[in-house]
C-alpha cells in the first residue's frame, strides 16, 4: 500500500508520497525515479516520505512551500519526531540512495553522505555549514546514526554539490498536515511495472532521436 498527497497548489502540482510500511519502503527504494526527493526525520524512526519533481527537475528546483509540506508531512508520520519540536528532516535525491545485500527490509544509507544544514522552515535565513563526513553508518529503521564529522564553511556556489540536506522543523503544524491529509488516497501500485515502463519510453525517446540523426543530411 502506498499514500499519495497533494502538495499545496501555491507549491504547484507535486505528488508526495510514502509507503506502508518497510516492505513498501523497500520497493519504493528499488523502483524509484530519478525525479524523486527522499525525507527522513533525522535520527528517529519515521515514514520514507518522497516526492516526485517532475521531469527535468532536481532538489534544487524545490521551493520552501513544497519542502514545508514534505517536512511537516514527515514530522507526523514519525511516533518520536511527531511529539517533540525542533527535529532535523534529512533529504536526498533517489539516486543517492544506497542500498547493500546486509541491509535489513527498509534500510537505507547514501551514496554520497555530506550533508549541509539548509534553513529552519519558516525562515529564510540560510545557514550554509557544512558537515563532511568520513564514516558513515545509517539505520533509519531503528532512527540510529553513527558519523564522524568536520564542520567547515563553503561558499553558497558550493551548496549545489551536497546531496544530503537537513531542514530544522520547529513545531507540527496542524493546518498544513491535516490539509495534506484530505488529499490521502491509498493505491496499490505495481512499482516494478511503472518502472519499466518508463524505462521502456525513455529507450523509445531515444530510438526516434537516433532515426531523426540518420535521417538529416
Amino acid at each position: 500500500m502506498v499514500f499519495y498527497f497533494k502538495a499545496r497548489p501555491e507549491a504547484g502540482d507535486y505528488t508526495i508520497f510514502m509507503g506502508l510500511d518497510k516492505y513498501e519502503n523497500e520497493e519504493l527504494i528499488k523502483y524509484g525515479f530519478p525525479e524523486d526527493i527522499w525525507f527522513h526525520v533525522d535520527k528517529m524512526s519515521s515514514a520514507h516520505v518522497y516526492v516526485r519533481m517532475h521531469k527535468g527537475q532536481t532538489i534544487d528546483d524545490m521551493n520552501e512551500s513544497l519542502l514545508e509540506d514534505c517536512a511537516q508531512l514527515v514530522k507526523a508520520n514519525s511516533i518520536q519526531g511527531n511529539k517533540v519540536n525542533n527535529i532535523d528532516v534529512v533529504y536526498t535525491p533517489w539516486s543517492n540512495l544506497k542500498k547493500s545485500a546486509s541491509m535489513d527490509v527498509g534500510q537505507v544509507g547514501f551514496h554520497n553522505p555530506k550533508m549541509v544544514n539548509v534553513f529552519t522552515i519558516g525562515s529564510f535565513a540560510y545557514s550554509f555549514c557544512f558537515f563532511s563526513f568520513w564514516s558513515f553508518a545509517l539505520f533509519f529503521h531503528s532512527g540510529w546514526v553513527d558519523a564522524s564529522a568536520s564542520l567547515f564553511k563553503v561558499s553558497i556556489s558550493g551548496f549545489h554539490a551536497f546531496k544530503v540536506r537537513t531542514v530544522r522543523v520547529e513545531k507540527r503544524i496542524n493546518e498544513i498536515v491535516n490539509r495534506l491529509n484530505k488529499t490521502k488516497v491509498e493505491r496499490k501500485p505495481d512499482l516494478k511495472a511503472e518502472r519499466e515502463a518508463v524505462n521502456a519510453a525513455e529507450r523509445a525517446e531515444r530510438k526516434q532521436i537516433l532515426r531523426e540523426k540518420v535521417k538529416t543530411p
